[in-house]
């Protein structure tokens, strides 16, 4: 092992945690993010951690997890962003060392943290740092419970209950086919490898008893909120059973596109997906995959690789078969990706090497363009300080790792993803969330009139507004639902600009204040050129009735 490589590599991850920490003191972004935010909210204001409520009704989608553990955060630290974003971050942290073991015990030391460079590298892994939602929780504890049931082939019977919590812990993040990732990579290890022995091994079926014992908080809560109340109105019906809706139409009836939820499947959508996810990796990754196809270079590896490559490759067709289909669904198996891209890295030399530096150095060069382009249209307030950061990387970038090596490759990649991260923390996130008219609003309320009695009137993706207002934000549907609630006292509702004139004409609306709104996860060029800005702007305001 070549300590001098091995050590710039943890210099680079410290960087990595180090430039990521502003991101937990930067705004929570919708949708998903503030929307969870928001419900996690109700929990702390409702005194319920069982019935989970979001745009002002009983809500049904994903489990209760990744809503406790932002609560229980708010319950320590207060409902801030802060405090909803800090849990996530640290279980990226145990994440990553969980792929540093798992890989150390596989394939040793150096293999280990490079994977964990890589990881924490990985632009979509970057982005989730500050657009917090449940991805990071899933992954870490997917990779978890795999590391511990790899352990508990040789060890202590603890691992097995070990990797069956953490493996409770996904299915209490996003359901029951995260046990695909969890298992498949270890039932064809056991059966290329041919110990069919463990197919049939107690343990093994013990486990699965012990993930069920763990789930059953959910059940409960499920079946405490929606199958006792068949009355309830969810998905636009009444009968709706929480626990059917756990098992089976969250799951299945997303991939057969039968249920509740559906999407428009692509085949193609997550290779595509990867390429842009998995920067500054992710064409070495795809390298690596092809260089898998060959017998002699998988003969070469650990018989223990086929549980990781198997478990990226089955989760992977799953999710492209699928008919509903997200960009975050791909991180759960980022883990792999990084350890079958650092092995690969390691094989590396000659002339393959060089047309991969080449091709990488293409890369980041492209990646830092693409900073200075957004730098030069966006219109930064810090607009000098925000060039020098960039151009200080890039200067980083290219001069500090230098040759023809291995560790100047992976130096260079990841000496761009800190930039990255920088500049989209501490300069691109908070200029664009100056955008998003939910938080702006509800920031300003808390300020400006915190007795306020908030509401939404019309408009049901407020989750900025109802997590940053002051208390429980009221959704108004209609006019009927307003005129019931009018007279309350301190009444203040959010509103698009489409509602003005009528609550101007029959309701003597009082503007409080403006607010210019983007859909600021969906960027297009003319709202990233301050130039063209304001013809793609939309407006909400803050309004109350005399």
């Amino acid at each position: 092992m070549n300590l001098k490589d091995t050590t710039l590599y943890k210099f680079l991850i410290v960087l990595l945690v180090l430039a990521s920490i502003p991101a937990l003191f930067g705004g929570v972004m919708e949708p998903d993010g503030a929307l969870y935010a928001s419900m996690s909210k109700n929990i702390i204001l409702f005194r319920d951690w069982f019935n989970l409520y979001g745009r002002g009704a009983d809500w049904l989608d994903k489990p209760h997890l990744t809503f406790w553990i932002s609560a229980a955060s708010f319950k320590i630290f207060g409902i801030s962003s802060f405090a909803y974003k800090l849990p996530s971050f640290l279980f990226g942290l145990l994440g990553a060392w969980y792929l540093y073991k798992l890989a150390k015990d596989i394939y040793g030391d150096k293999t280990g943290i490079i994977s964990a460079l890589i990881f924490l590298s990985a632009l979509h892994i970057i982005t989730s740092t500050f657009d917090v939602r449940a991805e990071i929780y899933i992954t870490t504890f997917t990779l978890a419970s795999i590391y511990h049931f790899y352990k508990a082939h040789h060890y202590s019977f603890w691992h097995v209950v070990a990797g069956a919590f953490f493996a409770a812990c996904a299915i209490l993040i996003k359901g029951i086919f995260v046990l695909i990732p969890v298992f498949a990579g270890f039932i064809i290890y056991w059966l290329l490898t041919k110990q069919y022995k463990q197919l049939l091994n107690p343990k093994w079926y013990i486990a699965i008893v012990l993930i069920f014992v763990f789930i059953t908080p959910e059940l409960y809560a499920l079946y405490n909120q929606f199958d006792l109340h068949p009355e309830k109105v969810v998905f636009g019906r009444t009968g709706v059973s929480g626990l059917k809706f756990f098992f089976w139409d969250s799951q299945f009836g997303r991939f057969f596109n039968n249920g509740p939820i559906k999407g428009k499947g692509d085949v193609s959508f997550f290779l595509h997906t990867t390429l842009w996810a998995f920067l500054p990796w992710s064409v070495l990754f795809y390298a690596a995959v092809i260089n898998l196809f060959k017998w002699k270079n998988r003969n070469n590896l650990a018989p223990e690789s086929i549980i990781i490559w198997a478990s990226a490759a089955v989760t992977f067709l799953i999710f492209s078969l699928s008919k509903f289909q997200l960009p975050h669904y791909i991180l759960i198996i980022f883990p792999q990706f990084s350890i079958i891209t650092a092995l690969f890295l390691q094989k590396l030399d000659g002339k393959t090497l060089k047309a991969f530096l080449i091709t990488q150095n293409i890369i980041l060069g492209i990646v830092l363009s693409l900073l200075l382009t957004i730098w030069f249209f966006f219109g930064f307030e810090n607009s000098t300080i925000v060039m020098f950061v960039i151009l200080a990387g890039a200067i980083f970038t290219f001069t500090y790792v230098r040759g023809q090596e291995v560790k100047t490759l992976i130096g260079r990649s990841a000496a761009v993803s800190i930039t990255l991260a920088l500049f989209l923390f501490i300069f691109f996130y908070p200029a664009v969330l100056k955008y998003q008219s939910g938080m702006q609003a509800g920031n300003w309320l808390k300020e400006n009139y915190p007795r306020a009695k908030p509401a939404v009137l019309n408009y049901i993706d407020a989750f900025s507004f109802d997590f940053y207002a002051p208390g429980e934000v009221k959704y108004l549907h209609n006019y009927a639902d307003l005129d019931k609630t009018k007279n309350l006292k301190d009444l203040v509702i959010y509103v698009s600009e489409a509602e003005l004139p009528k609550l101007r004409s029959d309701y003597r609306a009082e503007v409080l204040k403006k607010f210019e709104y983007f859909h600021i996860t969906k960027l297009t060029g003319k709202f990233l050129n301050a130039k063209t800005r304001k013809e793609v702007l939309e407006h909400f305001y803050l309004v109350k009735l005399h």
